[in-house]
């Protein structure tokens, strides 16, 4: 078992895996999006490596999932923003130096290597979306007064963000880390992408 590495934690906002993915309700039912978004989920776990990893939610089975995982839990307080603002407070309890915000909807999630092992340097290492809108993944030094800006155009305000606080920021373009899973859109992509890799 690989040594764990504390110098980074990934953090994981997931409200809920019953009400996720709501807007998939076309082609999956409740249950099978609820399937779908605990299978993303531990992909996403697994990625994490040898960092410590914390679930922010307060959704019983998630709750239940992450335990089960070992990850510790950090209580949803009620937005994205604030529950990555959570997960930050959480790595610097831990004293880690850099927190990797990471949303759980990565089905093709390997590793996070590409955003972490600059410890506390002042930079902000963004991954926008395949879309160059949203920001699935985000690693910030743990002390940076960062104020998080999730929705759509996430990823220029995380930009604009990081640079009024004085980080450098380091855009990395990640197939893998970059698509989440939104819309029948994404799903359908998805399965093309994996049609052309059989």
């Amino acid at each position: 078992m690989a040594e764990r590495s504390e110098d980074t934690g990934i953090a994981i906002p997931l409200r809920s895996f019953v009400d996720a993915n709501t807007r998939l309700s076309g082609v999956l039912d409740s249950d099978a999006r609820a399937a779908y978004a605990r299978e993303m989920a531990t992909r996403v776990v697994v990625a994490a490596g040898p960092h410590p990893v914390a679930v922010v939610t307060s959704a019983p089975e998630v709750v239940a999932w992450a335990a089960a995982l070992g990850c510790d839990v950090v209580a949803d307080p009620g937005s994205l923003d604030r529950a990555a603002a959570a997960g930050r407070d959480w790595a610097r309890g831990r004293g880690c130096t850099r927190v990797v915000v990471a949303h759980a909807d990565l089905p093709l999630a390997a590793s996070f290597d590409a955003v972490t092992g600059v410890g506390a340097a002042a930079i902000a290492v963004i991954v926008p979306d395949r879309h160059d809108d949203g920001t699935p993944v985000l690693s910030l030094p743990v002390d940076a007064p960062f104020a998080f800006a999730y929705g759509p155009g996430s990823a220029a305000r995380h930009v604009a963000e990081a640079r009024r606080i004085g980080l450098r920021v380091r855009i990395v373009r990640d197939a893998n880390l970059a698509f989440d899973i939104d819309t029948e859109a994404d799903l359908d992509a998805l399965v093309a992408r994996r049609g052309a890799r059989s």
